[in-house]
């Protein structure tokens, strides 16, 4: 049985479950992070040294890190699915995208999640947030250029690269109080991303 450490509310935990979810895979998940402690004990960072959230366990087989996570699952229980197909050049340009959100997506839009969820309102400092904002929506007009006739982000099927992308979509697109570009090209593949079972189980709960 596969089991998974991590909050349901952690969007590194979402994307595992949701890739789970995709290839029907069954799996126990553990509460570990934040309020849930866990994470700093001793059993729990002798599989994860990092003491971040998630964590994988198949049988004696123990990962960390999302991504490297999701590949997993991808090339061990579902080779054929898809998600991460086998052709190099497109395997490669989903790994782009997977790695353009740790490296350059991430760190801008934290600022922004952190200070409009994380943070009470009398305490957030809006120009910084919507300064975070900015730099977020200039990455994704970048996005919605190379959306143009695309149904997804790589290829002719949905792949690791949307979901990756998919959950830190729904943490910008979807929060009130800030200034977004018009980006309808991401509107329209995320409105598509709405759609699956497992994006409206793992994802669209709120945001917390």
């Amino acid at each position: 049985m596969i089991r998974i450490w991590g909050r349901v509310n952690s969007v590194n935990v979402q994307k595992v479950l949701w890739c789970c979810d995709e290839l029907s895979l069954p799996y126990d998940r553990v509460d570990a992070g934040l309020h849930f402690g866990r994470n700093t004990e001793a059993d729990y960072l002798a599989m994860n040294p990092n003491g971040k959230v998630p964590t994988l366990e198949d049988g004696d087989f123990v990962l960390w890190e999302s991504n490297a996570i999701i590949r997993y699952l991808a090339m061990q229980y579902g080779p054929q699915s898809g998600l991460y197909p086998e052709a190099p050049r497109l395997r490669a340009s989903v790994d782009r995208w997977m790695d353009w959100v740790l490296s350059t997506l991430q760190p801008v839009e934290r600022g922004v999640f952190w200070g409009m969820v994380r943070t009470p309102p009398e305490k957030r400092d809006m120009a910084a947030i919507q300064k975070s904002a900015d730099d977020a929506g200039k990455l994704w007009l970048m996005v919605d250029a190379h959306l143009q006739g695309r149904e997804f982000l790589e290829g002719e099927g949905f792949t690791l690269a949307d979901i990756v992308l998919g959950a830190y979509c729904r943490r910008f697109i979807e929060l009130d109080g800030i200034r977004r570009p018009e980006t309808p090209r991401v509107q329209a593949w995320y409105d598509g991303l709405k759609k699956r079972p497992a994006f409206q189980r793992h994802i669209a709960p709120a945001l917390t």
